[in-house]
């Protein structure tokens, strides 16, 4: 090895065998080399350092972990993170040319961004191509998440960002004028309305490809939860396919390359808890447009503990909304909906499934909160239909959904999907459980989204899919001492202990007198 290290010319890359090193690094190409290995100190590799990996016709980058164990990457190989495997395409073992890797083009962008100067629309086009085609290591990442939370973007920039979004993965075109979409900016508990406007909207014949995320912080994503029931890895030939056959699916969107830099960007965003209106803004508009949406109905829940947490901020971060879509050519309507509590009772994967399916066969034990926001968000979207006067939309939902046409429309979706078996009568939960009680007497006046979210994870959602929080009380429910307020179910003993002291220490429930319950002015 030494040798053939010493025989290279200055610049020609270095030949070892690749090593699947079994490694998740999230959206991070990472390569791992030995400590003592001849290419690495001969190169001049430092930690953290980037370099470019080809192998049979392919090309990645990736940042460099130094190892001193050969159990995990002899001398002689050059091993790979998962992402970085799977993207170089090869076999263990396959030969692998690495080299050092020149900086991203747009560094000196993003060092402008850093100090704060308002950036166009190329220069967006630039950072957002790199980090697409993962040119950038965690570290620029971050420092570009936190410069364009630090100086707020104007609404050009979001408007810039958004389209290099859109333009550096795949747009879907379905060939059809009307393509409508249903997105809530997200931080309410139990907030499983797509799964319930999806079928509703598809029965009505509106399409609605639903393409939704897993989880990142909190209990359950609308895939986490619809995989419950069914397939949601697809490839993208299948979901095609079943969307042109039922007019909806409810798939993971991971497998469709719909603006590929906004998953990079959220590895990195979600971790710090940053979520910019900026951001948000970009991350949402982008996906739906690369979907092909012409038309989104989009839910901004307020509450004391949502995301946003009063009307003048839910006003502003709409304007900003409607600007861009105007600008992308998108017709948006914006829903300031209720976000003081959870939707639904079940906050959990298998919990938040059975309230679904609950709502979708008219079971009378259905959650009232969770099927009323359905069919009101549903409703918007059907006055979408140019046959639909205004204001109708509402009542066809609810028809669709009381008739059984919603039920069956899901149903057809899950079996082309490939549907898993579910019992909502006994849903298979975490076997281990406890209930946190009031020690007072009074009027449920406050519950907190973030804590209940919390609990819910510790236990934990969404990994283990009958992990969660069952609700008993809600906003404006009369207890007495002793009553249950919420149920936690776990499926190992340290989760349980984990939810258990997170609840001692802030069950997230306040009680009160009924004056004290928080009012919100929403739009429904």
């Amino acid at each position: 090895m030494a040798a053939a290290a010493a025989a290279r010319t200055p610049g020609e890359a270095a030949t070892l065998a690749v090593r699947r090193v079994g490694i998740d690094t999230w959206r991070e190409n990472v390569a791992y080399l030995h400590r003592d290995c001849e290419v690495y100190r001969a190169e001049g590799f430092q930690a953290l350092s980037k370099v470019e990996v080809r192998a049979n016709g392919r090309q990645i980058l990736a940042t460099v972990n130094v190892v001193d164990d050969p159990a995990i990457v002899a001398c002689t190989e050059l091993g790979l993170s998962e992402d970085a495997f799977d993207q170089l395409g090869v076999q263990d073992g396959h030969t692998a040319r690495i080299s050092q890797a020149e900086p991203p083009a747009s560094i000196a962008a993003l060092y402008r961004k850093i100090e704060g100067e308002r950036l166009g629309r190329a220069e967006f086009g630039a950072i957002v191509q790199d980090i697409a085609d993962r040119r950038y290591s965690k570290i620029e990442l971050t420092a570009f998440v936190v410069a364009c939370n630090r100086a707020e973007l104007d609404r050009e920039e979001v408007f810039f960002l958004t389209e290099a979004m859109v333009n550096t993965g795949r747009r879907l075109d379905w060939q059809e004028p009307l393509v409508v979409d249903k997105h809530c900016i997200g931080g309410i508990p139990g907030n499983r309305t797509s799964m319930l406007v999806v079928p509703i909207v598809a029965a009505h014949g509106l399409l609605c490809p639903k393409t939704s995320s897993r989880a990142i912080t909190s209990p359950a994503g609308t895939a986490d939860t619809v995989e419950v029931l069914a397939n949601v890895e697809l490839p993208f030939d299948q979901l095609s396919d079943i969307v042109r056959r039922h007019r909806g699916c409810l798939a993971w969107g991971g497998t469709a390359d719909l603006s590929p830099a906004d998953d990079v960007l959220i590895s990195v965003e979600r971790p710090l808890s940053i979520d910019s209106p900026g951001q948000m803004v970009a991350s949402i508009l982008s996906k739906k447009i690369a979907a092909g949406s012409t038309h989104l109905v989009l839910d901004i829940p307020i509450g004391p503990t949502a995301k946003v947490r009063s009307m003048p901020e839910a006003q502003r971060l709409r304007r900003l909304f409607e600007y861009v879509a105007q600008r992308m050519r998108l017709s948006l309507d914006v829903v300031i909906t209720d976000g003081r509590q959870p939707v639904g009772r079940g906050i959990g994967p298998v919990l938040e499934a059975r309230d679904v399916m609950q709502v979708l066969e008219n079971d009378p034990d259905a959650p009232n909160d969770l099927r009323q926001k359905s069919l009101r968000l549903a409703g918007r979207l059907i006055e979408c239909d140019p046959d639909v006067r205004g204001g109708d939309g509402y009542a066809i939902a609810r028809d669709i959904l009381d008739s059984g046409r919603a039920l069956s429309r899901m149903n057809a979706i899950l079996d082309a999907q490939g549907r898993r078996p579910f019992d909502r009568h006994h849903p298979a939960l975490g076997a281990l459980s406890f209930e946190v009680c009031t020690d007072v007497a009074g009027v449920v006046t406050g519950i907190d989204n973030f804590q209940i979210a919390r609990i819910a994870r510790l236990a934990g959602a969404p990994k283990v899919k009958g992990a969660g929080v069952d609700l008993l009380r809600k906003l404006g429910g009369t207890v007495q001492p002793g009553d249950a307020l919420y149920r936690v179910h776990a499926a190992f003993a340290a989760d349980l202990a984990f939810a258990r002291q997170a609840s001692v220490r802030a069950s997230g429930y306040r009680i009160g007198a009924a004056a004290d319950v928080p009012q919100v002015f929403v739009e429904f």
